[in-house]
């Protein structure tokens, strides 16, 4: 490697290492980029690891690879959450100047949710860390709404809720960008299809051309 010789098996390689067996120049091939969509269960911590040694998103699908937690759901939120494990992806799918959506829905106090409430959304509410951007919001029920947002600020749903006077009781995630949480079943996962990975990176790419 590099000119030298090498007889440790567990010496690590570097992207800009040259590495030779007789002469001949060996290429590694880059691992398959795989993107895993879960029905995140309450109760499971949306992290790789968890010192308190509770349930994490990671181990509830396939460790052939290392994976990383596209974003976060708070433990008691349940729904649609990615694990991939290209990091660069992770990054692009959930820094918001990249924008790409994410859909909720919301059961709440203090129904029925009337349409000056849903219009505050829409606007955007004053919360401590500032103005929410504009988001889109449908009325499922007198008790559930749908909101649409792509921020990623800390409980910026339950926040917004609580904004306009409807603490959220249940939340759980039903869209990230093109993806729809669909039947998937609760606590079980799916590998996307090359298909659905490549709509979620013309996503990041949309977000990205309107900046």
């Amino acid at each position: 490697m590099n000119g030298e010789a090498v007889t440790d098996p567990a010496r690590d390689i570097g992207a800009g290492d040259v590495v030779a067996v007789d002469g001949a120049p060996v290429n590694p091939a880059s691992p398959e980029r795989v993107v895993y969509a879960l029905n995140k269960p309450a109760g499971v911590v949306s992290t790789a690891r968890d010192p308190q040694g509770r349930p994490t998103v990671v181990t509830m699908v396939p460790q052939t690879e290392r994976l990383y937690p596209v974003g976060r759901l708070d433990i008691d939120t349940t729904g649609l959450i990615l694990l991939t494990n290209e990091g660069d992806l992770a990054h692009r799918l959930t820094h918001p100047s990249f924008e790409v959506s994410k859909t909720y829905r919301a059961v709440v106090s203090g129904p029925p949710v009337r349409e000056a409430e849903l219009q505050a959304l829409r606007d955007g509410v004053a919360l401590d860390d500032g103005r929410t951007a504009p988001a889109r919001i449908t009325r499922v029920s007198a008790d559930t709404i749908e909101i649409t947002i792509h921020e990623g600020r800390k409980r910026q749903v339950k926040r917004m809720c609580e904004a306009v006077g409807h603490p959220v009781k249940r939340l759980e995630r039903v869209g990230f960008g093109p993806l729809a949480l669909g039947d998937l079943p609760r606590g079980r996962w799916r590998k996307l299809t090359a298909g659905e990975v490549a709509a979620l990176m013309a996503a990041t790419s949309e977000g990205s051309a309107r900046r």
